[in-house]
């Protein structure tokens, strides 16, 4: 079974390779990006302007030539030119910086997507694996990160790259000599920014692997408090947040020592290249080999030569955030789902219901076999019941039923056709499932019925729950079906909640009905209701019950008795307590314990 583990610090994908998918996103918005590098361009040559027009200004007034009244316009001309292009480069930021947002926001829209269908179609073991956090660290923040590598890291990285190659342009055209001295200092410059690189993606993926265990703390944590407050265990909880807090604390910590250490080193390179320049440069300016102006400008494009490298470890920071998301988003991506359709896999319209199990074996872990060699019939419309103690494998055969699970020997067939040739989505769609924990998501009751699908009627939804008896607690409520469901349900009832899914069930029709100990840990009042739903419901399709009370199975068409994952027994309740085998032990066991 894989599993995503954020603790290990291995590269799963190379940089180009990353990359190149991150690439294929961009390519859907690639004329908006096409667009921002064009402006781009145009906002790096506007930024080395006022450099120039400094220069220009220092030699007006160092011009003796020209009267104060030249001076003048020539000044004031300058200065218009200098409004007019900060006036031009604010507009055109705001433009690029808007087109960019829209765009990145597209893109991660459809990752976001892509990663949330993924999983919905991976198989329940694959989700089961890992814990709930995580899997939403994968879809929200680390998808987020994606979007700050769309919308500024690689168009400011752009920038950047752009405006050094620009300035070193214009410096060359001023002095050669003096430009030759700051490329001395750029094999420095390139071995740290090397070295930065592969020490910081390291720790970016430990931040990363933080973040994620602790969200998954909290996430199984927070569902949990109750338990945690009944066994009074908050200060042992609080223990293992503190350890998980301590841990993403110190992996932050180093993460802001390695990009503490790079800056400062870029930044004494820079004073030390304005040391060289002024040193050299004033020798030049009273040698009368540089004038005064282009020594200002010369020193000016030097600073703006050194801020981008500087504003780049800023963007190698997000840039080594966003591989180190890329990557784990990618690992879901390309993770195989278990369970997949053939090819040629079949969709059907109706199904009668007909259920056979031939020599089916199955196993959660290798050679631990849950279920042996078992074999079964269920006719159209029969109501069948499996019973036996826990662990006998009841709710594994209803499981593969639906194919939540692979058997590894034999086969399951609906209607004579092996459900491995089913479509997924249409094998499904025939089967109801109601089982003892019953979910249901915020929003109201109308919503948790319908699923929030728009082809049923109010009346349909009436007619559903009048049938199964849910009609007689909603209808008493507040905004009857338009009630507010909280999170997991948490203010109904069991039973309530019961009726609910038996509601959403009948709703959708199913030919094949499952019941998992749907009627465990319910108040007697509830009990009368659900026991009358259910006799309702078994005129409704085949229906499959696994219950520990056996006064809920007792008019089962069939009841089958496993033990250690193979049928000891099968018949109806009274041929079973005939026999008395196992099915009479438990029964008498039952029966004495209620007495």
């Amino acid at each position: 079974m894989q599993k995503f583990d954020d603790n290990k610090n291995i590269r799963t994908y190379k940089d180009r390779t990353v990359l190149k998918r991150l690439l294929k996103y961009a390519a859907k918005e690639k004329w908006s990006f096409i667009l921002s590098l064009l402006f781009t361009a145009i906002l790096v040559i506007v930024d080395l302007t006022p450099a120039y027009l400094e220069g220009e200004l220092i030699g007006i007034l160092d011009n003796v030539e020209k009267t104060y009244q030249e001076k003048m316009v020539f000044i004031i001309i300058l200065i218009c030119c200098y409004a007019a292009i900060v006036a031009g480069s604010a507009f055109l930021n705001y433009f690029n910086s808007m087109m960019l947002q829209k765009a990145g926001q597209r893109i991660v829209r459809d990752v976001r997507k892509e990663v949330f269908v993924k999983i919905e179609g991976l198989a329940i073991a694959q989700i089961n694996a890992t814990p709930v956090g995580k899997l939403v660290t994968r879809v929200t923040s680390d998808v987020n990160m994606i979007n700050e590598l769309y919308t500024n890291v690689i168009v400011n990285l752009i920038r950047y790259i752009l405006t050094i190659i620009f300035v070193l342009i214009m410096m060359l055209i001023i002095s050669p000599l003096l430009t030759a001295y700051i490329l001395c200092v750029m094999p420095f410059l390139i071995a740290m920014s090397i070295l930065f690189n592969k020490i910081s993606r390291r720790q970016y993926r430990k931040v990363r692997g933080s973040v994620s265990n602790m969200n998954a703390f909290l996430s199984e944590n927070l569902s949990g408090m109750k338990i945690t407050q009944i066994f009074n265990q908050e200060e042992k909880k609080t223990l293992e947040f503190n350890k998980k807090n301590r841990d993403l604390k110190k992996n932050s910590i180093k993460e802001v020592l390695i990009f503490g250490v790079f800056r400062p080193a870029i930044y004494v390179l820079y004073v030390l290249c304005h040391i060289i320049i002024l040193y050299n440069g004033f020798y030049m300016v009273i040698n009368e080999t540089l004038v005064s102006k282009d020594l200002v400008k010369f020193y000016q494009y030097n600073g703006q030569f050194f801020n981008p490298i500087q504003q780049l470890a800023d963007q190698f920071n997000q840039l080594q955030s966003a591989f180190a998301s890329s990557e784990r988003i990618f690992e879901i991506l390309d993770m195989k789902a278990q369970i997949l359709d053939k090819e040629d896999a079949i969709t059907l319209d109706h199904i009668e219901g007909r259920i056979e199990f031939d020599h089916v074996w199955f196993a959660y872990n290798e050679g631990n076999w849950i279920l042996k060699d078992v074999s079964f019939t269920i006719e159209p419309n029969q109501t069948v019941a499996f019973v036996g103690a826990t662990g006998a494998g009841k709710t594994t055969i209803l499981a593969l039923i639906v194919r939540n699970y692979e058997i590894q020997k034999g086969s399951i067939r609906i209607d004579g056709i092996d459900v491995r040739d089913i479509a997924l989505e249409s094998l499904r769609s025939h089967v109801g499932q109601m089982l003892q924990d019953v979910f249901l998501f915020s929003g109201t009751i109308r919503s948790n019925i319908t699923m929030r699908d728009e082809r049923f009627s109010n009346e349909e939804v009436i007619e559903a729950c009048r049938y199964v008896n849910a009609s007689h607690f909603i209808e008493k409520l507040d905004k009857s079906y338009d009630y507010e469901v909280l999170e997991r349900g948490n203010n109904f009832s069991s039973g309530e909640r019961q009726l609910l899914s038996f509601a959403r069930t009948i709703l959708h029709k199913p030919n094949i009905m499952i019941l998992d100990e749907a009627t465990a840990n319910i108040d007697t009042e509830t009990e009368v209701l659900i026991q009358d739903s259910l006799e309702k419901m078994m005129n409704v399709g085949t229906m499959l019950i696994v219950a520990h009370r056996l006064s809920t199975v007792q008019h089962a068409d069939n009841i089958i008795v496993l033990h250690k994952g193979k049928i000891m027994e099968m018949g109806t309740h009274q041929e079973l307590l005939t026999k008395k085998g196992l099915y009479y032990n438990l029964y008498e066991l039952q029966y004495k314990h209620m007495d």
